[in-house]
Formats: structure tokens, sequence, C-alpha cells
């Protein structure tokens, strides 16, 4: 196999960043083949920009294109029925975040995938932002001693027009609020730097969009090793985005990830020097995540690794879902069972 030709299922707004990346030769041993979506002005536009194939369906798309892997970048709700369609070809899937709206969903797509031997990746792009990374091998090392307290902040500004653009922005059945959207990539990293959650406990209100789900959440968390955590997330910041951020402190130090995506690395203090890294503090470009994503998607295919799979995805909309169900409960809720909330729910 020289390239890995990529085949995009759903040409929307988060399209655009997959497609660039792919296109142009951004990321050795991968391109851009082909892409399908029901919409075809949409898919048209996007095959006269990318110079690729265009389908309206995935069926027609691996019946006359040479595909080795598919990326699925409908809306949420849908990612189960096109991850499980896709999985019938036996080739690597990719599926943006969060990979499903309900755990039935996530592990219908998981047993799909083991079946014919798909590999399943779910885009956790933020994973591999430098400053994450340098985090992440803080915590492993054990710098901070005894963990105390996660926080993260998502406070963006997402006004009505971008709900109307999309029928399905900001419903229950397809999307969810910004707990399950725009804040999913950030919860997502505080489980992985704080471990596993004992319980939550959220509030939420649908502060200024005109939308079914939540704008505005406020989460608390008891993490097992007895540390607390915070998430803080709102679409209705005005008149622009202010942040996406990390916070982990500790007995032996503390560190914040600030920017818009937690890419840009504000505070890095520790009791004890260590073998530190010379850090970019200025934020990186945006969709630097993504290409670091797909080269370890590219990397994970040719040398028939490990990858982000769909029971790490899973584990965050486990506790996504928690968080609803404590939202719809007004109580505080045990992790370890499978929670009922709205999410996903016509």
């Amino acid at each position: 196999m020289n390239n890995i030709r990529f085949g995009l299922v759903g040409c929307g707004k988060i399209a655009e960043r997959h497609a660039s990346i792919l296109s142009n030769g951004c990321i050795e041993g991968a391109e851009l083949a082909a892409v399908c979506d029901y919409n075809a002005n949409r898919s048209y536009a996007f095959a006269e920009k990318y110079s690729v194939s265009t389908y309206d369906s995935l069926a027609n798309m691996m019946g006359t294109q040479g595909i080795d892997a598919i990326v699925i970048l409908t809306p949420s709700g849908l990612h189960a029925q096109h991850v499980i369609e896709a999985s019938e070809y036996g080739l690597p899937i990719v599926v943006e975040k969060p990979m499903a709206l309900t755990l039935d969903d996530a592990d219908r797509m998981i047993k799909a995938c083991d079946k014919s031997g798909s590999k399943l990746f779910v885009v956790m792009q933020n994973r591999f932002n430098a400053p994450v990374i340098e985090l992440r091998k803080a915590v492993n090392q054990g710098r901070f001693g005894k963990l105390v307290m996660g926080t993260v902040r998502v406070r963006w500004c997402r006004k009505q027009e971008y709900y109307d653009s999309e029928k399905w922005r900001g419903t229950w059945k397809y999307d969810g609020g910004v707990l399950a959207n725009q804040a999913f990539h950030h919860i997502d990293l505080l489980r992985w730097m704080m471990g596993p959650v004992e319980s939550v406990f959220g509030v939420s209100s649908t502060a200024l969009a005109d939308i079914e789900a939540e704008d505005t959440a406020v989460v608390t968390l008891k993490f097992e090793n007895g540390a607390l955590g915070v998430i803080e997330a709102t679409t209705a910041t005005r008149p622009s985005d202010l942040e996406g951020s990390l916070s982990i402190l500790g007995e032996k130090g503390s560190v914040v990830i600030g920017g818009f995506s937690a890419d840009k690395m504000d505070t890095w203090e520790f009791n004890e020097a260590g073998c530190e890294t010379e850090f970019d503090y200025l934020s990186k470009r945006r969709g630097y995540a993504h290409a670091k994503y797909y080269e370890h998607v590219v990397y994970c295919i040719l040398n028939k690794r490990p990858a982000l799979e769909g029971l790490m995805g899973r584990r965050s909309l486990e506790l996504v879902s928690a968080i609803y169900n404590s939202i719809e409960t007004g109580r505080e809720i045990t992790m370890g069972y499978r929670p009922s909330c709205k999410l996903g729910r016509p």
C-alpha cells in the first residue's frame, strides 16, 4: 500500500478540516480519495474544491472507488448507523466525536467492528496537542503527587445562526448540547488526566440559544482517587470565544493549558525540577491536532498497532451520559451502571 485512500462520509462544517488535512500531501501516507453526502450540492462543492470523486451514498462510494479507510462525519446521532454500515467492508473507520449519543449505540458499533475486523478510531485530536502530551507525561511520571483538582472551562460563542444552519444542531436525537458537542473533547481530557470518576452532579440551562438541549452547564465530579473536578461549559459567551482550558492541580505542582482548544501552555510549575521541555506559548494553528491525529491513524493502520479506539470513546460517552442523568434527575449520580437520559432519544 502506497497511500491510504480515505473516503469521507458527510460534507458538513467539520468535514472541511478533515478534507484540508488529508489533501495536498499534508499527511505522509494519506490522501483524500472521495466524499459522499446525501446533499448533492454540498458534496459536489467538496469534490470540486479538493479534486476528488463524489457520491450520494456510502454504498455507491465503496462500489466504484478504491477506498482504504472510511471517515464518518455525519451528525452525531447518525454515527452508529453509518459506522455499522461501514463496518461491513472490513476497513479502518474514523468517526468524529462523540462516537455515538447512547451507550447502546456505542456498544453496537464496537461489536460490529470487532466482528468485521474493522479498526475503529474515535477522533480525540486534543490528546495530540503538544502541551497535552507533556501534561500526560507529567501525570504518568507522578510529578503531581496526590491529585487535588481538575477543571475544564469551555467558554465559546455559538450564536443562533450557528444552530439554525443545520436542523439537527442542538436537538436531543442528533446532537445534544454543549456537554455532548463542544465540551466533549475537554471532558475526555479531564477524565484521561484525573482517572476514573466516582460520581457526578450537574446543572444546566438553555440561556441564549433557541434549542432543545443546554447551552450552559456546570458539573462537579468526584474521582476515585479522592480528587475533585469542575466542568464549566457554555456556548453563550458573548461576543466571541474566550477559552477552552484544562487545569490540573496536585500537591507537588500545577499546570494550566489554555487557548481556544487546550493548545497553549499557560502555567507549568512543580516543586521539584524535572527534565523540562521548551514549550511554544503561542496558540497553535487550528487544525494542528487533527493533523497529528491523522498521523497516528496512518501509523496504526500501516503498522497494525493499537489505536484510540471505540472503548476509549465509550468511556467519555458514559461520563457525559451520567452527567445528563444527573441534570435530569437533580441527583448526584454514581458511576458504574448504565445511565438513562434524553441524549440520543427522539
